[in-house]
């Protein structure tokens, strides 16, 4: 019996580890603002910062929402490069129209649409719009430089996508490219077989040239890499030049077949 339970708890615990971990939501909480204060008016054009601090396991995006009364504000907000790890991000908004009133910014974090993205946290605060300010204080440090470390990561991200569908674009290129001396390939053999098979008399041996040619040339590539294989990196161009020299030749002995009446007798 203590042998089939301990048998029962490895195999369990083996269908455990088997089954991968649930990720936690990324954790995000306010360190500080610009301006500070419970209660603080914004001129006209002007940001609210937010020092973030994150925690994350996954590549995550992190924006501040400003909320009046349960609804969203009409409200420009930060970009935001992905985030893994943990460390310190900048969050900013400002507002669309004059005389807006806000009770809270909901902190969002995920991959940007609707599904994955969700509220983290909440940051109580009032602000409102004051048209009659004329300007505003001097920000602090932090801004400029957390704002300098989001640009430069929304760079490097953007940099990164650009050459993964580089990348990805070369890599179809060149597998179409592999298709494609593939199926002339096939074409300069089985072309020649074809004809080796139906023709007769002196067609029969000018098809046997392409066959010849094409025999010669997979024959080379073959004894090539099993003595070197690194001898015929290019083999594809070798057998796209060599399998469409065959269909050409081919082609036109089937043309000047047919024109001579060879193929109805």
């Amino acid at each position: 019996m203590n042998r089939f339970l301990s048998m029962l708890m490895m195999a369990l615990f083996a269908m455990g580890a088997l089954v991968p971990a649930a990720r936690a939501s990324p954790a995000v909480r306010v360190l500080e603002t610009f301006p500070a204060g419970e209660a603080v008016t914004l001129a006209p054009n002007q940001n609210f910062y937010l020092r973030l601090h994150y925690e994350t396991d996954r590549p995550t995006r992190i924006w501040a929402r400003p909320y009046f009364e349960g609804g969203p504000v009409a409200a420009g907000s930060n970009p935001s490069p992905p985030y893994d790890g943990s460390g310190e991000a900048l969050g900013w908004f400002f507002f669309m129209r004059p005389q807006v009133q806000v009770d809270e910014i909901r902190i969002e974090a995920g991959d940007g649409s609707t599904a994955g993205t969700h509220p983290v946290a909440t940051y109580p605060v009032r602000i409102t719009a004051d048209a009659a300010l004329k300007s505003a204080a001097p920000a602090p440090a932090w801004v400029s430089d957390l704002s300098r470390r989001a640009q430069a990561a929304q760079r490097a991200a953007s940099e990164n996508a650009t050459r993964g569908a580089t990348l990805a674009q070369e890599t179809s290129w060149l597998a179409g490219f592999v298709l494609l001396a593939c199926l002339v390939a096939l074409f300069g053999l089985g072309a020649p077989a074809w004809a080796l098979l139906r023709w007769h008399g002196g067609w029969r041996v000018a098809a046997a040239v392409p066959a010849a040619l094409m025999l010669f040339v997979v024959l080379r590539i073959v004894a090539g890499v099993a003595h070197d294989p690194t001898s015929h990196n290019l083999w594809p161009f070798e057998i796209l030049q060599g399998g469409a020299l065959s269909g050409i030749v081919m082609i036109v002995l089937g043309v000047v077949r047919r024109l001579r009446g060879a193929a109805r007798t």
